[in-house]
């Protein structure tokens, strides 16, 4: 308070006796001494003495002397002091922060409303575009003293007003390239604020995360974390980590542009550092390691394009990067969450690729005697002493190393089968799953019968093979089937959460295997399970769901029963359904699985996302099955239930739809011969284009001979018809191309039009024949 009056009155001089000017009184002469005087000293006093005033008058400062700062910034920018005056006032009165000398009275802003105030001041600053390029034009003054408040104040606009501010900066000449080169500023506290900066202008904008990315934006960065010290590294690294984040995920040019320009290949240098230290991990290298693992997923995640997710995977194989990653899956005093994290990210980097899963196939722990990667963590996975967030991350791991996999199918299944005396010393993966799936635990259960799971999926030889598993469940006692074990569990046990795995199991077992159904229903309570607990009336929620598994697995049998055994044909179960259960409350119980959240969050991604045990329901492959067979499940037992009404119905309307659907499919058909042939003529037009392209090559060289043989004036008039040759042949192609383009999108529209119309129809006719039926 001693210094803010000092200040002042030194610029306004001392007060008359008996009259203490307000805050407002004192701002206002202020700001006129700013804009009135004629002496550049008296003016830089006043911007002084406003930035000393500007923290605790907040408002008065910014609502009256907003436009006076930022007209010393454009008529006094040769001074370094003055602007820096102005450009330290401008960031205290949009800072989002509040200041502890921020006081209520005197029309100032409430406690707790500075953010509110920050973005009003910055609303106003940037309604004229002129005030960010000046700014932004601030930027090349090298003085510290400028550089550096017009970072921070371009960083408190961009948390104020971030699309704004996006907006300005993408249309500004050179902007991007402004605030890039300050990443080679050797102040490193300049360099560090501007990495914040450029990850507030790059959150959301793809348009501008592509800009950084082409400015070099990649090879600023690696160049920092190198010079910090990769993962040993300060905050510095994880904001540039933050940064590459931003400019990666959801953005597959981005993703294309960091693979091709070789960048995936530095990323290994991160994990190749010596990770096994004695002295343990600091909080900042983990956080580093955390954002470098979500840097590498962000490439091969599964929602990335197809194309991207299989190039990536295929250079981090190449370059180390995976076998780095599984080196510190598998070294020691690794902490917990990054063990996590590396196991999701050698998921996805394994997940769909042959050659990757092969390598991690073949990859040894460090153990005595010494075991495959896969086999030490599921002794992770059926473990229940094992934290459950490890448990999660090590099954979907399994389930990527078995995507689209069907060599690792087999080697699974085939180690549940009997073993050779050198191969039953030793511990396998079935042997763990089995013993995961018998456990006691209802979350091994779960674990169990969904990795289980996948070992079947779209794979009916490994279906068939499953049935000759054979188990011995007590000494002495003769050996039963896994699938007759399974079912014997599923009836056995009470803990809702292991009838949902062995259900989800079972489905994924008999789906698409007439033999499996057939060895199914030969077990004499299996039916009479399923019936009883479909037709229960049952109100908890989690109840709801297994009775409509147990209804989807009694679809299954009916769907996928070839009449080859001598227990339920076809008809006959349909006929159980019809009496025990009813046609309409099987179709309600089926359809509750996918009224579930718990079913919407499965669905959307292969990933867990279950944070506790109790999050545990339903498994993503799972999803795709029930989704896939609903209907058809429903259609196999009860037809019927596709009739939302049974009153009566004239064939004639019958009849009036088939004739609408026959006129449909001759127009979709005509539209798509129209749609061939316009293509066709494409093809052609770029095919003469590229003749006509040769044949102006050919004149321009016919052209340089005609120059040393004829001289300048040939030179002139074979240059003036080659130049209306090429303009000519240029305009002719492109309209003949664009105009082409134009009717190939209008038929595509209406191609889809017509075919919408005609599904519809297809589904009233389907409804009108099944009510025709039922009467």
């Amino acid at each position: 308070m001693d210094y803010l009056r000092s200040v002042t009155q030194s610029v306004l001089g001392s007060p008359q006796p008996g009259h203490q000017p307000t805050g407002a009184e004192t701002v206002e002469r202020l700001i006129d001494r700013v804009q009135s005087s004629t002496l550049l000293e008296d003016r830089r006093d006043g911007c002084r003495a406003l930035k000393a005033m500007s923290r605790k008058y907040r408002v008065l400062v910014g609502a009256h002397g907003m436009d006076t700062l930022t007209q010393v910034l454009e008529t006094d920018r040769s001074d370094h002091e003055i602007v820096n005056y102005s450009l330290e006032t401008l960031v205290n009165i949009t800072s989002p922060e509040e200041y502890p000398e921020e006081m209520e009275d005197e029309g100032t802003t409430p406690a707790g409303h500075a953010s509110v105030v920050g973005e009003q001041f910055t609303e106003i600053f940037t309604k004229r575009q002129e005030n960010i390029e000046l700014l932004v034009n601030l930027l090349d003054e090298f003085d510290f003293k400028v550089r550096y408040p017009a970072v921070k104040l371009l960083t408190n606009l961009l948390k104020n007003r971030p699309k704004d501010l996006q907006e300005v900066i993408l249309i500004i000449p050179s902007g991007v390239s402004k605030l890039m080169d300050l990443l080679s500023d050797s102040r490193e506290v300049i360099r560090n604020d501007t990495l914040l900066l450029l990850t507030q202008l790059t959150k959301s904008n793809t348009n501008l995360q592509k800009i950084v990315a082409f400015e070099n934006g990649y090879d600023h960065m690696f160049e920092i974390i190198e010079g910090e010290g990769y993962s040993d590294g300060g905050v510095v690294v994880e904001d540039c980590l933050i940064l590459m984040l931003n400019l990666l995920r959801n953005n597959p040019s981005n993703q294309t542009f960091f693979k091709e320009g070789s960048y995936i290949q530095q990323l290994t240098s991160f994990f190749s550092l010596p990770l096994d230290s004695r002295d343990g991990w600091s909080a900042q290298k983990v956080t580093n390691i955390h954002y470098m693992l979500q840097l590498v997923q962000t490439l091969v995640a599964p929602q990335n394009p197809a194309q991207v997710v299989t190039s990536c995977q295929k250079v981090m194989n190449q370059c180390g990067l995976l076998q780095a990653l599984t080196g510190l899956l598998m070294a020691s005093g690794v902490p917990v969450d990054i063990l996590t994290d590396t196991i999701t990210t050698v998921s996805d980097m394994i997940r769909g690729s042959q050659p990757n899963q092969e390598f991690f196939a073949s990859m040894m722990a460090p153990s005595s005697p010494p075991r495959p990667a896969i086999v030490v963590l599921l002794m992770s996975m059926v473990n229940e002493k094992q934290p459950f967030i490890l448990r999660c991350a090590v099954l979907y791991c399994f389930q990527c190393f078995l995507y689209r996999n069907q060599t690792g199918q087999a080697q699974i299944i085939q180690t549940l089968l009997p073993q050779t005396a050198d191969g039953a010393n030793s511990v396998t993966a079935g042997q763990l799953l089995c013993s995961g799936l018998f456990s006691l635990d209802p979350v091994s259960n779960w674990f169990a019968a969904v990795a289980l799971s996948h070992s079947l999926v779209d794979n009916a030889t490994q279906k068939e093979n499953m049935l000759r598993v054979q188990l011995a469940t007590s000494v002495g006692s003769a050996a039963v089937s896994l699938l007759q074990q399974c079912t014997s569990i599923l009836q056995a046990r009470s803990k809702v959460l292991t009838r949902f795995g062995i259900l989800m199991l079972l489905s994924t077992w008999l789906a698409h295997c007439p033999l499996a159904v057939q060895t199914f229903l030969a077990i004499p309570t299996a039916v009479p399970y399923l019936t009883t607990h479909v037709s229960a009336n049952e109100h908890d929620e989690l109840e709801m769901v297994c009775q409509g598994l147990c209804a989807f697995l009694l679809g299954l049998c009916v769907q996928f029963n070839d009449g080859s055994g001598s227990n339920f044909s076809r008809e006959s179960l349909k006929q159980l359904v019809s009496d025990r259960i009813g046609a309409e409350n099987f179709g309600d119980k089926l359809s509750n699985i996918s009224r579930t959240e718990v079913y919407s969050k499965a669905a959307k991604s292969p990933q867990l996302a279950a944070k506790q045990p109790s999050d545990l329901v339903f498994d993503h492959e799972f999803c795709r099955l029930f989704k896939s067979l609903e209907v058809s499940c429903v259609r196999a037992v009860t037809p019927q239930l596709m009739v939302g009404n049974t009153a009566e119905v004239c064939p004639a309307e019958v009849t009036k739809y088939k004739d609408i659907i026959r006129d449909q499919d001759a127009e979709i058909t005509r539209l798509r011969d129209l749609l061939r042939d316009i293509q066709r003529e494409i093809e052609e037009v770029r095919s003469d284009k590229e003749q006509l392209s040769s044949k102006v090559q050919q004149l321009h060289d016919e052209n340089t001979v005609l120059k040393a043989q004829q001289g300048i004036a040939v030179k002139s008039t074979a240059s003036s018809v080659e130049a209306n040759i090429v303009e000519n042949q240029k305009e002719s192609s492109g309209e003949s191309i664009e105009e082409l383009a134009q009717q190939v999108a209008l038929l595509q529209q209406q191609l889809a039009e017509v075919t919408h119309a005609r599904d519809y129809y297809y589904y009233e006719v389907y409804k009108k024949e099944a009510e025709l039926t039922s009467l």
